[in-house]
């Protein structure tokens, strides 16, 4: 088994002899690779490649950067503040992604695209073609690239200092989705936003019954399932922003 997306742009994943489908490459193009590493390597993530579920790759955009210094950024035309990734290098790291995966689509996280919610993510994982994400940096991107993009999302209305924590958040959300990730059958049905993109899950309790004078609701401790069932779906309601 290689590293999780290190400098080497190393991938993980074990490949099953016998499968009833294939497992979803997911591809990330980056400057800054081993802060996958972590993220990857742990919990769910890393359960869904060592189950050959999925197979994670980095692709280190400096190796496609031009000159002795390997220039991926440049300043904008028009003037401005800040460095622009330049499209030249995008473009050759997206085309080299797509020879390793010629049905993957190309994803791109910038304030300017739609908000991402569950039923993106249920469509990627349902759909369990390969997923290519482009990690911005620095003031933004050559909006020439947008050529080669598929789809663009936002994960919220508020600027980060790149796309790899958005990037995260893409792969989390539709790997978990993916059947025998998750350990119950039907573990994500009744989760937040499974339903509609709206309504959240009820709220739940364990032990103890009773915590610095906070106590578990009565129905829950009465063993009658319909009550119980009847109180869950009082408590669906839709999120307040």
């Amino acid at each position: 088994m290689g590293a999780l997306c290190d400098k080497t742009t190393s991938f993980i994943g074990v490949v099953l002899v016998l499968r009833y489908y294939r497992d979803m490459k997911i591809q990330i193009i980056t400057l800054f690779p081993e802060m996958f590493t972590g993220v990857l390597g742990n919990s769910m993530l890393w359960k869904a490649s060592d189950k050959g579920l999925v197979e994670y790759s980095c692709i280190n955009l400096r190796d496609f950067g031009s000159g002795p210094r390997k220039q991926v950024d440049d300043t904008p035309y028009g003037g401005g503040d800040g460095m622009l990734l330049k499209a030249e290098p995008l473009v050759k790291a997206i085309e080299q992604a797509k020879a390793n995966d010629p049905e993957a689509r190309v994803f791109l996280p910038t304030p300017r695209g739609k908000l991402y919610k569950q039923s993106d993510a249920k469509r990627l994982a349902a759909d369990e073609k390969g997923l290519i994400i482009i990690c911005p940096r620095y003031e933004g991107y050559d909006e020439r690239i947008m050529r080669w993009v598929d789809e663009s999302y936002r994960i919220g209305n508020y600027v980060l200092t790149g796309g790899e924590l958005p990037a995260m958040i893409l792969i989390d959300s539709v790997v978990r989705l993916l059947p025998g990730v998750l350990g119950g059958e039907s573990s994500a049905e009744i989760e937040s936003f499974q339903a509609d993109d709206i309504t959240i899950e009820f709220p739940q309790y364990t032990r103890p019954e009773v915590f610095q004078d906070l106590q578990v609701p009565s129905v829950l401790l009465s063993g009658n399932h319909a009550e119980i069932e009847a109180w869950r779906a009082t408590q669906n309601y839709p999120a307040v922003d």
